[in-house]
């Protein structure tokens, strides 16, 4: 299998924990996608679901689909979450938000009830770091607060590039406005002590690793799809 191939049978996989009348919450990025075609085809034959997307990419390829949707606001409370990751450990600690879409996708993921990762096997490590760390950052005070991070970092024995993430002639922007300075710290040892470390910064919006938010993840390889569950790979 090539790796698009890996994708649709990690999502393929998940759709099996997908049933009528769910809240479902809809992830954003590569697999992802894939896993919206295929739920928009079994929608087609008549499965009944509500998505909430987690980013503005999602919601026009759900609605191009006819994936019916609604706002996080109408379903507070999700059945189920749906996403892919950028790194996925052992514990089932992410990095997330390579696409862009990081606060969403937390949010979303906190809404719900469980949360299943889709992926295929490049994106499980030992340890976290290698991908680098997407950090969403209010534009007020960028400076200030990119200076933050690296003090934070170095606390914590970390180094690395951390670079504001560009699309075209500007800088990213997110669906919230916000921009992305991606922090290449090549390994992350602890995840906790850097979350709660950045969540003390006030000018970061969110950070891109997701802690004891998966219920599972879904590993697609050349042999088909397996199922990681917490220090079990």
């Amino acid at each position: 299998m090539d790796a698009r191939q890996m994708k649709i049978e990690a999502a393929r996989a998940a759709l099996t924990d997908v049933e009528s009348g769910m809240r479902l919450g809809i992830g954003t990025g590569s697999t992802a996608e894939e896993f919206v075609r295929l739920l928009a085809e079994k929608v087609a034959a008549g499965l009944a679901i509500e998505g909430v997307p987690t980013s503005e990419r999602t919601a026009r390829l759900c609605v191009e689909l006819g994936v019916p949707l609604k706002s996080l606001d109408e379903l507070p409370e999700l059945d189920l979450t749906i996403d892919g990751a950028d790194e996925v450990d052992g514990a089932l600690r992410l990095i997330k938000g390579g696409g862009g879409a990081l606060l969403r996708e937390k949010i979303v993921a906190a809404s719900s009830a469980r949360m299943i990762v889709i992926a295929d096997e490049s994106k499980v490590v030992e340890m976290l770091g290698a991908f680098p760390l997407p950090i969403e950052v209010n534009p007020f005070g960028l400076v200030s607060t990119r200076i933050l991070i690296e003090k934070a970092a170095s606390r914590l024995g970390l180094a690395g590039a951390l670079n504001l993430r560009q699309s075209g002639d500007g800088n990213f922007m997110t669906d919230g406005g916000h921009f992305i300075i991606d922090a290449s710290f090549g390994r992350i040892p602890d995840a906790e002590a850097l979350s709660i470390e950045l969540h003390s910064i006030p000018g970061v919006v969110e950070h891109g690793l997701f802690i004891n938010m998966a219920t599972l993840a879904i590993i697609a390889g050349p042999a088909g799809a397996r199922t990681l569950q917490a220090n079990n790979t």
